[in-house]
């Protein structure tokens, strides 16, 4: 079967997570429950899209024109403004569930590679410094299925605030991002967060159609 990759941008989420950066470094981060809440959080948006909607409805009252303004937070300039989140929770209210992504040691081990590269150098993106992109990097670790998919988010302290960045997809016109976590096709995912020089925090989110795990 023919392989296909697939690779969502991320830089509108560089610059709407600047206000992240002062949150999140001002707490004590635990990166492994994080992760498992960002695991919960998917999982929550795949299978009960029409609930999760509620959690979108919320952010209503934080905008003010293209600003969202959130308790305790600097301001974002957003992209759309709120005709962004009104579209996604269009989306979310119409949407099918689909089922819950299963958690793959090894392409956490090919995320984990990315954020300690990036952890270190600062860098952001996509691409590892020796040229890596997500399938090359999951592939050290087990063989990947059918198809493959990245969302990347940086300056969140909390999993919930990255997911619904990644659903509303501001400035994004495709909606990559949404598209990936609600993918029918993607069954597997690996997760990994930790530190930034940059913007304190990072989560590296990559989505495969199947994936067999290498054998030690």
């Amino acid at each position: 079967m023919k392989q296909t990759l697939k690779i969502a941008v991320l830089c509108t989420f560089i610059l709407m997570s600047l206000v992240g950066v002062k949150e999140a470094g001002s707490e004590t981060i635990d990166f492994q429950e994080m992760e498992t809440a960002m695991l919960k959080e998917m999982n929550l948006a795949r299978t009960t899209p029409q609930s999760y909607a509620s959690h979108l409805k919320e952010m209503r009252k934080y905008f003010h024109g293209k600003e969202l303004r959130r308790p305790g937070g600097l301001p974002i300039l957003t992209n759309e403004g709120v005709s962004a989140l009104t579209e996604a929770i269009r989306f979310m209210e119409k949407a099918t569930p689909v089922p819950k992504l299963r958690l793959s040691v090894g392409m956490s081990r090919g995320a984990r590679d990315q954020v300690e590269v990036q952890g270190s150098t600062g860098s952001v993106g996509h691409g590892s410094a020796e040229g890596n992109r997500p399938h090359e990097r999951i592939g050290l670790y087990g063989s990947w299925e059918k198809t493959v998919g990245e969302n990347i988010a940086y300056g969140y302290a909390h999993a919930r605030d990255a997911i619904l960045s990644f659903i509303i997809d501001d400035g994004v016109p495709n909606r990559g991002h949404r598209r990936n976590i609600l993918n029918p096709n993607f069954r597997v995912v690996g997760i990994a967060c930790g530190p930034h020089p940059a913007y304190h925090t990072m989560c590296v989110i990559i989505f495969a159609g199947g994936y067999r795990e290498k054998k030690d």
